[in-house]
């Protein structure tokens, strides 16, 4: 059966997520105890802050990313001994490292130790109460951004979409004057909300060029291989199977647009199903308000993911 997979990004991070599935799982298991060993050196058990470490702990953009990462590769190994396995793939944000992880192109080593530095370097990027993101609903995308390319302009800021999540709700990211000015151009035009996100930096936006300038060397050195199944990227909402392809685009990324409803609408002409394989259920609720009468299921946990793969 031809399936797409969905890798989630940040936000889907929940406190003991990952405990059931490796403790019922051997495969599950084996890629915990695989990414505490590569994160090691790093100063990072991923066990133990995702089984045991308290929200706050998880909040931390250095330890999320590496924590969604290998809670998706987890049920992805556990889905594939299983024989459950994608045609295509696409992963929000980080989520699309785990796609290339699924797609043979990383190995889960190298990727946990990408998304290990990359969360290290945008927290870094921008210096903490600086930067800001906020949700936007109610407002086609278009007039989204342009709100923020008015409020750029009016207040020498930067503020730009940042996620294009469905046709109702784009995620702005910016400077926090920039930010608050588009708040109040979006308001003003007519934004149901416009809600200010908890985050750590202002993703996916100019402002993390400092991020994308470190990433870069990392990226360059890693070794990708040819992709055994096609992975839609974030920032041209394409497939792709060239590993240099996949590389440039996790570079461009971190500056760039999340182009995710673009990507489901690619992907729901690739697959008539989808599984949303990682924590959380954000990615199928999206895709319900993207492609409505595309089947997405999810694997958040160990009964779920035991009622899938049974």
């Amino acid at each position: 059966m031809s399936l797409a997979f969905l890798f989630p990004g940040q936000g889907s991070q929940f406190v003991g997520m990952g405990k059931d599935i490796a403790g019922a799982v051997p495969e599950a298991k084996h890629v915990y105890e695989r990414a505490d060993a590569a994160l090691a050196p790093l100063g990072l058990s991923i066990s133990k802050v995702s089984f045991d470490g308290s929200d706050e702990d998880l909040k931390q953009t250095a330890v999320t990313q590496p924590a969604i990462l290998t809670h998706a590769v987890a049920v992805f190994e556990v889905l594939k001994a299983r024989g459950v396995t994608p045609s295509v793939a696409a992963g929000h944000s980080l989520g699309e490292y785990a796609a290339l992880v699924a797609a043979g192109a990383l190995t889960l080593e190298d990727a946990v130790v990408l998304v290990r530095r990359r969360g290290l370097f945008m927290q870094e990027a921008v210096p903490a109460g600086q930067g800001a993101m906020a949700a936007v609903i109610g407002l086609a995308p278009e007039a989204v951004a342009a709100a923020c390319a008015e409020a750029a302009a009016a207040t020498g800021e930067v503020c730009s979409a940042a996620n294009f999540n469905s046709p109702e709700q784009t995620v702005i990211a910016g400077s926090a004057a920039g930010v608050a000015k588009a708040g109040e151009i979006l308001k003003a035009r007519g934004a149901k909300r416009v809600l200010p996100l908890p985050v750590s930096a202002p993703f996916h936006c100019a402002l993390m060029k400092p991020a994308e300038e470190k990433l870069a060397p990392f990226l360059a050195a890693a070794h990708f291989r040819p992709l055994a199944i096609p992975v839609v990227t974030n920032v041209d909402a394409m497939e792709t199977t060239d590993p240099e392809v996949a590389r440039e685009s996790l570079r461009r990324q971190v500056c760039s647009p999340v182009r995710w409803v673009e990507s489901v609408q690619r992907l729901a002409a690739l697959a008539p199903s989808a599984l949303e394989c990682g924590p959380g259920t954000v990615l199928a609720g999206l895709a319900r308000r993207i492609a409505k009468d595309w089947p997405v299921k999810t694997t958040s946990t160990a009964a779920a993911l035991a009622a899938f793969a049974s």
